[in-house]
């Protein structure tokens, strides 16, 4: 949980490679939500059941992404978080706030709403074209294609903690982190 509260504000950059571009552009966006999952203790957590080749990445080491499949059609991008007395966990990037880059997200997206362009995890993943290729990359490296940068602004002064989204289990718990402006 400290972990999703300590990346709102913070800046979600991906390094990439897109067809107008021969060198790679920088696709930028300010954090303002995120969800955390842990271990033993979260059912709608990937790794409450243990290992798989799926989640292996949330037992591993801290400071990886971990992105994922879901419903057939989008990606999520995770950041993996645990304290040494947990051996799983992760967080969710749930949205960003789009900062650099913006022309080529919307032509990822096909979208001129900038208000919605990354207002969603698959939307974000579909704006900074990531895939599962993107497994696995250390975002503490300022070099790592998918790297997080310290922001600029106050996020965390409008921040509210809320029931996560989208899931049947441990639905009450209030580790959904959302910047409110």
């Amino acid at each position: 949980m400290i972990v999703a509260r300590e990346l709102i504000g913070k800046t979600f950059v991906r390094l990439a490679h897109v067809l107008s571009s021969q060198m790679p552009i920088r696709l930028a966006g300010t954090i303002v939500e995120t969800e955390a999952y842990g271990f033993r203790n979260d059912r709608a957590s990937h790794a409450y059941s243990g290992v798989t080749a799926r989640n292996r990445l949330m037992f591993g080491e801290v400071g990886k992404t971990y992105v994922y499949f879901i419903y057939g059609s989008h990606f999520c991008v995770n950041i993996s978080a645990h304290s040494n007395r947990m051996r799983a966990g992760a967080v969710l990037i749930r949205a960003i706030q789009p900062c650099e880059g913006v022309d080529e997200m919307r032509k990822l997206r096909s979208s001129e709403n900038l208000s919605d362009l990354a207002s969603g995890p698959g939307k974000i993943c579909q704006a900074m074209n990531i895939s599962q290729s993107l497994n696995s990359l250390d975002v503490t490296d300022p070099r790592s294609e998918i790297h997080i940068e310290f922001g600029k602004n106050n996020a965390k002064k409008n921040l509210t903690s809320t029931e996560r989204i989208g899931i049947r289990y441990a639905a009450k718990r209030k580790w959904r982190f959302v910047c409110r402006n």
